[in-house]
């Protein structure tokens, strides 16, 4: 399936401090699933949708994730590093890359620490009959303090919690990780500093009525910690 969404940004900089001492020896996107590191699959995700060139944004322990990909060659795409000296948050990171994709189409970014199966298909549509910013793909989970809550009305973002306080129990929608931005996404970011697209950029654009949701992930497994990890190892159905 071919999207005509040329571009995609990949974070995989995180130092991966909860699994500990593993990623004292690893960089925590090279950690495997069913054979292939995390971040390969993501890599996979986005070539499967058409995606040729793809920016990762990198820090800790950069050399090993080049070292393993290339060029990305192998994988059927073209693989740009983007070396962060100090860590500029999800937000700061993509501004820090904006050189290639200010001016340029739509693009997708995700996080590359995670397994999930996203239709973005049905995520780009949301962004183009919405004339959105951020078309940011949802799940449902029940819910554990391990990602930012969403409260939708029709494809609108109504609310985007981050770090929502009081009752946290039952199935939540969440967003997971994945998104189709617009270029005008980079107006919303300062550059030279740490910011986070979760806790300032998305609220910012909800109050502006330009981010839009979907549930579009039918599997999710996040590996930010040992068990969520071992539930990625042994829940991950790859691709259908």
């Amino acid at each position: 399936m071919d999207l005509g969404i040329g571009k995609a940004f990949i974070l995989a900089g995180g130092e991966g401090t909860r699994l500990r001492p593993v990623t004292y020896e690893i960089a925590k996107p090279l950690l495997p699933v069913k054979g292939k590191p995390l971040l390969q699959w993501n890599i996979e995700l986005c070539e499967r949708v058409g995606v040729k060139e793809i920016v990762l944004a990198v820090g800790y322990k950069h050399e090993q994730i080049e070292e393993r990909f290339g060029n990305g060659e192998k994988l059927g795409v073209q693989l740009h590093y983007n070396v962060e000296d100090k860590f500029l948050g999800t937000a700061g990171a993509l501004k820090f890359a904006e050189d290639f994709f200010k001016g340029e189409e739509k693009f997708i970014m995700m996080n590359g620490d995670e397994c999930k199966d996203v239709d973005f298909a049905a995520l780009d549509k949301v962004l183009e009959r919405n004339d959105a910013i951020a078309a940011i793909a949802l799940t449902s989970i029940e819910y554990t303090a391990a990602g930012g809550v969403v409260k939708l009305d029709g494809e609108k973002i109504v609310n985007f919690d981050e770090k929502p306080k009081g009752e946290r129990k039952g199935r939540k929608l969440i967003n997971a990780g994945a998104y189709v931005l617009s270029p005008r996404i980079l107006d919303y970011i300062p550059a030279g500093k740490m910011v986070s697209i979760e806790k300032e950029v998305f609220p910012q654009m909800v109050e502006e009525g330009k981010a839009f949701g979907i549930e579009c992930v039918p599997q999710f497994y996040q590996t930010d910690t040992f068990e969520r990890y071992e539930k990625a190892i042994f829940g991950w159905k790859g691709w259908k």
